[in-house]
């Protein structure tokens, strides 16, 4: 496989710029998110860039927006698939500017957890396996599916957009996507991911943004929530299991 020396510079994508001017109103959705009314613009990092925190603080809306901004399917896929089972993406996409490089990815690919079935109904319907390793991903379990995509569809030189990719996977798989991310990087690729995996984030050198009701801060691996929680749980279980489960 080629090495990252072999393509254009990165990052593909700099960063995102949320266009204020244009808002119509601070009290409606999706404006009216604390990840939305703090945003500004937000930088990546040329090889992996991680969003973090709570559930409902945005990150799926915002990643979402970022893919729409790219011409992604608001479902997932790539830019080619060309489906939609229920239209509920917001229009905050349209008040997003993107600031790119001169370099322009060859392959991208926008994985979105929660509707990674409609993806593969749609694989199944326009006969198009060859990029998932040429077996049904309804054939195979949900994790089998992830890493198959992971495997055989990105090809490297691409910008992905990951949203929970650690859903259906174990922590073992979660360590193999991890390897599997590692070299995609090196092969010229750039990645933006949503996660609650203290695995996944454990990456060198990615940017790790914490999404909040304060905005975004960026925050080192070892001072994340994820990273103390499950440190501490796995050091001291009996004592946390006492704690949790005392009545």
């Amino acid at each position: 496989m080629k090495t990252a020396n072999d393509f254009p510079a990165k990052p593909y994508l700099i960063d995102v710029t949320l266009r204020k001017d244009k808002v119509p109103s601070w009290d409606e959705y999706p404006f009216s998110l604390p990840v939305v009314k703090h945003l500004e613009t937000l930088k990546f990092h040329p090889d992996v860039t991680f969003l973090i925190g709570e559930n409902g603080t945005g990150k799926s809306t915002l990643l979402e927006a970022i893919a729409r901004l790219l011409g992604f399917n608001a479902e997932g896929g790539t830019k080619n698939s060309l489906f939609s089972t229920r239209d509920t993406h917001s229009v905050l996409y349209d008040y997003l500017k993107a600031g790119r490089s001169f370099s322009i990815p060859k392959d991208g690919y926008f994985l979105r957890a929660e509707s990674f079935y409609n993806v593969a109904s749609y694989m199944d319907d326009v006969d198009y396996l060859a990029g998932y390793g040429g077996k049904s991903l309804h054939a195979q379990s949900h994790g089998e599916s992830f890493l198959a995509l992971l495997n055989h569809k990105f090809r490297g030189n691409g910008l992905y957009i990951l949203d929970e990719p650690e859903a259906a996977l174990s922590p073992s798989r979660q360590l193999s996507a991890l390897a599997i991310i590692h070299m995609l990087v090196k092969a010229g690729s750039q990645f933006i991911i949503a996660t609650h995996s203290p695995i996944l984030m454990a990456y060198p050198q990615a940017r790790i943004l914490l999404l909040s009701e304060s905005g975004f801060e960026q925050v080192e691996y070892e001072d994340t929530d994820h990273f103390k929680i499950a440190r501490d749980f796995l050091n001291h279980r009996e004592t946390m299991l006492k704690v949790l489960l005392e009545e």
